[in-house]
């Protein structure tokens, strides 16, 4: 009479062996899909392209406003040709005092600053989401593994129960409760199946190259899972998060339009001159008196406007930027310490079902199946054995998926999903006009 097969939980639990098929692409690297992501993920070139944009306004707020050149005339008058009058040309230039194109260059070289804290940030989520997702498939791999070889047992053990029942040795229940829990196992594998299609599709769309889904990942979970320490982990998340970095970047820049705010009233010099062809004839000689020039100079008066407003509106902005900045400190410490405790919780659970638990209930199995041999036990204890060992086997995977999806992102800085639209930097589309000059 056919027995079940003892359950080797080290059997279980180690990497299939590789089958032998028709040639498949080569094994995919960790450091190989990040260069991908990296390489292709849109999200890397739009927070690249917010540099350069930055820097674009950077040199067009330093230019100096534009000339205006134009014709002038005096003494035109309507009807017969009209051999007097004053016809000429002027140039006009507006000379911005008091550095305010100095501080707007500043305003926009602290937006370069942000946008290459931004640009820092997208790196990080992009390769902290490849580091994840990496991981979670072959977690996925590794738990279909468990689950078809524990398919196979269940599906071994309906057909054993059957024939202690055909023989008398098995009741009916019995066989009913191994047929239930073959079926469960059977839909949590179809689970299992569906989960790894999807996360290998968002491997592929991290990567930006599609034919990553179907390639072997070569990796293995059984790699030391990192080990953190709670305050060095707080720490170094405030003092090298990015987005840190992008917040106190954004203080900056509200803090340098305060400054130019400021000198916004500070008066500007404007300057006329050009020449004109005077057609009057002259008393003396009787002939036109010809080309005179002309200059014309001034400054702007700060009576009516102050730019007050401007500037309330600029440290009411420094004070947002500034509350954004502690607000973040906080979050971040928040999410750090809830992550952490989710990284020490699992990583214990994973190495106390390793070394404790996954031993001990296969054990019981094991001396619960020699028992029910010896007609020592009943059956439906073998069966309460079983389902603790596979239940056991599915809880320890799960709790090594989440220790290393924690340390990940604790080691990410917390940084995001890397398909998430980078923030664009502050000041985006703005440059500061200055005078009458028109286009800048």
């Amino acid at each position: 009479m056919k027995l079940l097969p003892v359950v080797a939980v080290l059997g279980l639990l180690a990497p299939p062996a590789l089958a032998q098929s028709t040639p498949a692409p080569p094994p995919i690297t960790l450091s190989e899909l990040e260069q991908l992501a990296l390489e292709n993920n849109p999200t890397a070139s739009a927070a690249a392209a917010g540099i350069d944009a930055a820097r674009g306004r950077t040199r067009q707020a330093g230019a100096w406003p534009n000339p205006v050149i134009g014709y002038s005339g005096e003494e035109i008058k309507r009807g017969a040709l009209d051999t007097r009058g004053e016809h000429g040309f002027f140039v006009e230039q507006t000379v911005p005092l008091g550095g305010k194109l100095r501080l707007s260059r500043d305003v926009f070289q602290k937006t370069i600053e942000q946008a290459e804290a931004v640009r820092d940030l997208q790196r990080l989520r992009i390769l902290s989401s490849v580091r994840q997702m990496f991981y979670s498939v072959l977690l996925t791999e590794r738990r279909i593994d468990v689950q078809e070889r524990l398919a196979v047992l269940a599906s071994e053990a309906v057909g054993v129960t059957a024939q202690l029942f055909n023989v008398g040795a098995a009741d009916r229940p019995d066989y009913l409760e191994m047929e239930i829990e073959s079926r469960r196992l059977q839909l949590q594998l179809n689970r299992s199946r569906n989960e790894l299609f999807a996360s290998r599709a968002q491997l592929a769309a991290l990567t930006g190259v599609r034919e990553v889904a179907a390639r072997p990942i070569a990796g293995t979970i059984d790699a030391a899972i990192p080990e953190l320490e709670r305050e060095q982990v707080i720490r170094a998340l405030l003092e090298q998060s990015p987005e840190l970095r992008a917040a106190r970047g954004e203080l900056e820049r509200t803090r340098a339009v305060t400054a130019r705010s400021r000198r916004e009233t500070y008066p500007d010099l404007f300057l006329r001159g050009g020449s004109a062809y005077n057609r009057e004839h002259g008393e003396d000689t009787g002939r036109p008196i010809g080309w005179e020039g002309t200059l014309e100079a001034g400054v702007s008066l700060p009576l009516f406007n102050r730019n007050a407003g401007g500037i309330a509106a600029s440290r009411a902005d420094e004070t947002r930027a500034q509350a954004e900045v502690t607000r973040l400190e906080l979050a971040l410490q928040s999410h750090a310490a809830s992550q952490f405790a989710n990284y020490l919780t699992a990583l214990r659970a994973s190495e106390a079902y390793r070394t404790e638990i996954l031993p001990r209930a296969e054990e019981a199995y094991r001396l619960y199946l020699t028992r029910y041999r010896q007609m020592a036990a009943a059956y439906p204890q073998v069966l309460v054995a079983q389902r603790t060992l596979f239940e056991m086997s599915n809880e320890y995977l799960e709790s090594l998926n989440e220790a290393w999806r924690a340390a990940l992102q604790l080691q990410g800085f917390l940084a995001g999903d890397g398909l998430d639209a980078p923030t664009a930097a502050g000041g985006a589309g703005e440059t500061p006009s200055i005078g009458r000059g028109g286009q800048r």
